[in-house]
C-alpha cells in the first residue's frame, strides 16, 4: 500500500492547518469559558443570587457578545434576569 500522500507537502499542509483551526477554535471556547466563570463570579461577590440553572445558561453560552452584555449588566444588576436583559438574552 502506498501511503506517500500521507509525507506530500499537500498533507503536511492539510494537518497544519487543521492543527490552527483547532487552536484557535479552543481559544475561543476558553476565552467564552473565562468570560462565563467572571460573571458568576462578580455575581457571587454581589451576592445576587444564581440557580443552578441559570449557572447552566451561563456557562453554556458561547456568543463573546452576549457575554460581554451579561458582564456589563452584572456590575449592577440586582437580579440574574437583569443580567439576562428585557428580552432574555
Amino acid at each position: 500500500m502506498d501511503l506517500s500522500f500521507f509525507q506530500s507537502e499537500t498533507a503536511q499542509r492539510l494537518r497544519a492547518e487543521g492543527r490552527a483551526e483547532g487552536r484557535a477554535e479552543g481559544r475561543a471556547e476558553g476565552r467564552a469559558e473565562g468570560r462565563a466563570e467572571r460573571i458568576q463570579l462578580l455575581l457571587d461577590h454581589r451576592g445576587v443570587e444564581v440557580s443552578e440553572e441559570e449557572r447552566a445558561r451561563i456557562a453554556g453560552c458561547t456568543d463573546m457578545g452576549v457575554l460581554d452584555a451579561w458582564f456589563v449588566r452584572a456590575i449592577t444588576a440586582s437580579s440574574v434576569a437583569e443580567v439576562f436583559g428585557p428580552e432574555g438574552d
